[in-house]
């Protein structure tokens, strides 16, 4: 029964969107991400409810059913996912995404077929929603350790890579000249071929960046279906999820120093991060917490840098406990935040709002590199590739020109590691083994803790 006329249905529509347009502006930051994330969920809300009060659907019990079970399985299956496993969870959401719009065109195809604006349009997101699908269940793979991380090519590839891609376009081409389901089936089939044989060749840090693009593409393939389907507020949605996403993987590739074709393809040619996990046997200046502790307790100004292995180890808390008994001693403490630290943009951010560290002692990359000089402590908690210097000194580096923090400028710098792997690009960290550089070994909540406990006893 429809309850809403499209005026109404127009008007909540444009509610909705505006809440979308908000909640992008909310999550720009880390003091406006939590209001901004609940204004997008109340929009999809509203959008969602208006469908069912705007339009005749057929089927209502299986649609709510499904919607049910949908929830039942998600619900929990969220509130499990670790933040550590947010780049996963984000794949994953978002292959479902791709992979639901390029059905749903399949299943509108014979009722659009005498249109060709449609048709091009179901074409486009069959086609790009089957690449989303599988790339992003490729990429959710890596980033789980379920295969290799490290970028996998075989003979040949290049030339499978531009066959598949040629006979896509092929087929993208049949279908819309000819409105045939088997033409989309084919593009289905091949579309989800060249999203595994596209995302095969990246690896190490490269992954997130590739998580983003796919999100873009998920984007653009809800605007397409919104064309299809004659759903304004779809369209809307998904030209401003495409658009946020493009913008965030080129900002994602400029933070790591490549271009986003080189993400894609630098493993032809050996430009992609290599993923290798061969330990160092190169000596190192290792400490215990105690020694640490000194440091850090006489020290004037303390930086901390963080990465995943803070992450992975839970341990924010701990730390945040650690700067502020440093602080109570007067001494100043600054958290420097790389764009990519983690496996996603703002992932530091969330970790240590989560522990209560205030914002105001956050600071970005162009921040804090000109305070690196005048630091007398570099305290690195679980990062590695992002204080590397050879993306600063070796032009054969998979990481060549890829903006870092200056940790190798401080005083002195304390590195809490579990171990001599190297990070997630796989690159030995030649700052290891410089004079002013200090290890200590082993989990990162264990190493604070034993830190934090010689810091009281000072």
């Amino acid at each position: 029964m429809i309850v809403l006329s499209p005026e109404w249905t127009a008007v909540l529509y444009l509610v909705a969107a505006v809440c979308f347009i908000l909640a992008l502006k909310g999550l720009s930051s880390p003091k406006s991400a939590r209001r901004g994330n609940l204004i997008g969920a109340f929009g999809a809300l509203l959008a969602m409810v208006v469908v069912f009060l705007s339009t005749e659907l057929d089927n209502m019990l299986l649609i709510l059913g499904v919607i049910a079970l949908g929830t039942v399985i998600a619900v929990p299956a969220s509130r499990m996912v670790k933040m550590t496993q947010m780049p996963q969870l984000v794949a994953l959401f978002n292959g479902v995404g791709g992979g639901a719009a390029a059905l749903v065109a399949l299943l509108e195809l014979p009722l659009v077929a005498d249109e060709l604006g449609a048709v091009i349009a179901v074409a486009f997101t069959v086609l790009v929603g089957a690449v989303s699908f599988s790339g992003s269940a490729i990429t959710f793979a890596k980033l789980q350790e379920l295969m290799p991380t490290r970028p996998i090519v075989f003979p040949g590839a290049p030339i499978v890579i531009s066959l598949v891609a040629l006979g896509s376009l092929a087929s993208a081409v049949w279908l819309v000249l000819t409105a045939d389901p088997t033409a989309a089936y084919v593009l289905l089939a091949l579309g989800t071929a060249l999203g595994v044989l596209v995302v095969l060749p990246v690896g190490g840090a490269d992954v997130p960046i590739v998580i983003s693009l796919l999100n873009a593409f998920t984007g653009l393939t809800v605007a397409a279906s919104g064309l299809v389907l004659g759903n304004t507020l779809l369209l809307v949605a998904g030209t401003l999820v495409g658009a946020s996403g493009t913008i965030l993987t080129r900002a994602m590739a400029s933070a790591m120093g490549r271009s986003v074709t080189g993400t894609l393809f630098g493993a032809f040619r050996g430009g992609s991060t290599a993923g290798s996990t061969a330990q160092s046997d190169r000596p190192v200046r290792s400490s215990s917490a105690e020694d640490v502790a000194i440091l850090l307790g006489y020290a004037q100004r303390v930086i901390v840098v963080p990465g995943y292995g803070l992450a992975v180890a839970q341990a924010q808390h701990t730390m945040a406990e650690l700067a502020t008994t440093l602080e109570a001693k007067g001494i100043e403490v600054v958290f420097g935040i790389h764009p990519v630290a983690g496996r996603m943009p703002g992932h530091m951010n969330v970790l240590l709002a989560e522990a209560n560290v205030p914002y105001e002692v956050l600071a970005e990359m162009d921040e804090v590199n000109p305070q690196f000089k005048n630091c007398d402590v570099a305290l690195v908690v679980g990062a590695n590739d992002v204080v590397n210097p050879a993306a600063k000194t070796s032009p054969g580096s998979p990481i060549y020109g890829m903006p870092i923090l200056d940790v190798a400028s401080a005083r002195q710098v304390v590195f809490l590691k579990r171990s001599m792997r190297p990070g997630f690009a796989g690159i030995e960290n030649d700052l290891l083994y410089e004079p002013q550089t200090t290890l200590l070994f082993g989990d990162a909540k264990d190493s604070l803790t034993k830190v934090l406990t010689a810091v009281k006893n000072l």
